[in-house]
């Protein structure tokens, strides 16, 4: 399964310079958060595969949710076999929409568990904030958050993307990361993988790498 995933930025590639046929191939999108919902309607309009979306802490999909695609807000989406559990928002460092504290996520979290438990399990977490201290910030809106590292640990999923800490903001926020036997990606404007092959081509490469810079 071709998956392309995004966040917090709208690829130009796919829209300003788009073509017809260029989402051929592709067998789901997902959105990671803070998306212009008018950027996923446009997916919409020429795409064939699935559009499944969380929610960012600067988007507004309440007043006008992206037309055409699916939310999987504190849900498990099945695609071709893959179960996929969303959880969007950020850390609370002011007031508004989708800002969660870490109580107020693991209450979410085990609002949701009784789906995960039905599922056996997730083979892919989409977030838009990271976890904590595993790639996320330190200052508070960017700081990750506690419960998705129990996740991580206690399901040990395939897959984690999340958006948010942009790739843009310095060498230490990478693309793709490890974290025990998961493989994280931060799709930041756009990012295609293969679900059945992307994890054996680049996990081991990656943890060695980690390994390396530990040293």
């Amino acid at each position: 399964m071709r998956i392309l995933a995004l966040a917090d930025k709208e690829s130009r590639n796919y829209w300003d310079f788009y073509t017809p046929g260029k989402l051929d191939g592709i067998d789901l999108i997902i959105s990671c958060g803070d998306l212009d919902a008018q950027f996923l309607n446009f997916l919409a309009t020429f795409s064939h595969a699935p559009i499944i979306y969380i929610c960012g802490n600067h988007d507004d999909y309440v007043s006008k949710p992206p037309e055409g695609c699916i939310c999987i807000e504190n849900d498990i989406y099945v695609c071709q076999g893959v179960r996929i559990l969303g959880l969007g928002g950020s850390m609370r460092y002011k007031p508004g929409e989708n800002q969660y504290t870490q109580a107020e996520m693991n209450m979410r979290i085990a609002a949701v568990m009784p789906k995960i438990l039905k599922h056996g399990g997730f083979d892919i977490l989409v977030a838009h904030s990271p976890a904590y201290h595993i790639g996320d910030g330190s200052d508070l809106p960017h700081m990750g958050f506690k419960g998705f590292v129990k996740l991580l640990d206690r399901f040990k999923p395939e897959y984690f993307l999340h958006g948010h800490v942009h790739t843009s903001y310095g060498r230490e926020y990478k693309r793709l990361k490890t974290y025990r036997n998961t493989l994280i990606i931060n799709p930041y404007e756009s990012y295609i993988f293969d679900y059945e092959t992307e994890y054996k081509e680049n996990f081991e490469k990656i943890k060695e790498r980690e390994k390396r810079k530990e040293k």
